[in-house]
């Protein structure tokens, strides 16, 4: 069979749906990999797999481009004869299931992770698009050859509450999951007396990342020896991007160290001691996962996508949102108590193995598919 997998980024689909695209080429499938052009295009093609940049703009509200894009998908899956649309994100589940109805697809699963700045943002942009994202999600994404996959309980109850897909369409899956032998237990105790913080995300502001810098503002006001370090580069396609000239007055400060976007995040866990993340909302957010499989102690906040990973007190903590100060407290607590930090990392990096590994999260995913393909091996 042939199925397409279409993302609205190229460095998206290398790092969160590689192993699915494995799984589905080692089992027989042609996977057809789609997203706007980007650097992880050809690290795509050099692993054996066809990728096709699509002629998308993320931020584009321009009516005529946005059609276009959707004919633009339709020829494409007609001429390929594909058996299977699996979009992921809003824009492109959306996208990508109207293109698939329109070549007569009967199989459509769209992987919704968390809802994005339309829903989670109140500015007047946002609010103007809200209405207009809702009616096209309830055309593009119901239907009985369509499924949706949502990470969290708390966006299944939203998707109810909003009459946007039927709840018997709907399939709870944990993330893309994590490779639990990539991703390993911190090794060692490092002679490093200062702690080292670490918040990998894309560098958006409801990732919490200015609450993460007044944070580190406070830790270093007490005289802790802290290092708060910042991976993740921003992102131009999302409104709610920190922009660079922000981010480099902090670093100027000497408020953050800021990594940029790192390749090599198993090492980087293996570097630092506790890892956070202060965000307003999450599908599932991937980061703390995978920290999570390090055995680091995780601080993040008490919202959805975050408390999925997190229970309070036994593998990890839980802030309220928007808050530095307890983010502040959190980190010091953990540094003063190691035994504490140590017990959490371990219990986060069971709760991992029992419930995040990525061979469970491909395995659902596939009982998704063949819901819609019986005949799907």
């Amino acid at each position: 069979m042939k199925i397409i997998l279409f993302a609205n980024t190229d460095w998206y689909l290398y790092n969160f749906r590689y192993s699915l695209a494995q799984t589905l080429r080692d089992s027989g499938h042609e996977v057809l990999l789609v997203s706007p052009a980007g650097s992880y295009g050809e690290r795509l093609r050099s692993l054996g797999f066809r990728w096709i940049p699509a002629p998308m703009e993320r931020r584009s509200l321009n009516p005529l481009r946005e059609v276009a894009l959707i004919l633009w998908l339709r020829r494409l899956i007609a001429n390929e004869h594909v058996d299977l649309v699996h979009g992921f994100t809003i824009k492109c589940a959306i996208y990508g299931s109207l293109a698939a109805r329109l070549s007569g697809v009967s199989a459509r699963v769209n992987a919704v992770a968390g809802m994005g700045y339309v829903f989670t943002s109140n500015d007047l942009k946002a609010r103007f698009l809200r209405p207009l994202v809702q009616g096209m999600m309830r055309l593009a994404l119901d239907g009985a050859d369509a499924r949706l996959i949502l990470q969290n309980p708390d966006d299944a109850l939203l998707f109810k509450q909003a009459r946007l897909v039927s709840p018997a369409r709907v399939r709870l899956i944990p993330g893309s999951g994590v490779n639990c032998q990539r991703f390993e237990r911190v090794s060692g105790v490092r002679n490093n007396k200062r702690l080292r913080v670490l918040l990998p995300a894309r560098l958006l502001w409801d990732k919490g990342i200015a609450e993460y810098v007044e944070a580190a503002g406070l830790l270093q006001a007490a005289g802790r020896e802290v290092d708060c370090l910042l991976a993740g580069d921003p992102d131009p396609g999302n409104p709610a991007a920190v922009p660079e000239t922000t981010l480099r007055n902090w670093v100027d400060n000497g408020l953050i160290q800021w990594l940029g976007h790192v390749d090599d995040m198993p090492a980087l866990y293996q570097s630092v001691d506790i890892v956070v993340l202060p965000s307003y909302r999450e599908g599932l957010p991937k980061g703390l996962i995978e920290a999570a499989a390090c055995a680091l102690p995780l601080v993040t906040t008490d919202v959805p996508g975050c408390r999925e990973v997190v229970t309070d007190g036994i593998d990890g903590l839980l802030i309220p949102v928007r808050d530095a100060l307890a983010l502040a407290n959190a980190i010091a607590r953990l540094q003063d108590d190691s035994e504490f930090a140590s017990r959490i990392g371990l219990a986060a990096r069971e709760k991992v193995l029992r419930e995040f590994d990525e061979r469970i999260v491909i395995k659902r995913t596939l009982e998704v598919y063949r819901e819609l393909l019986p005949e799907l091996c």
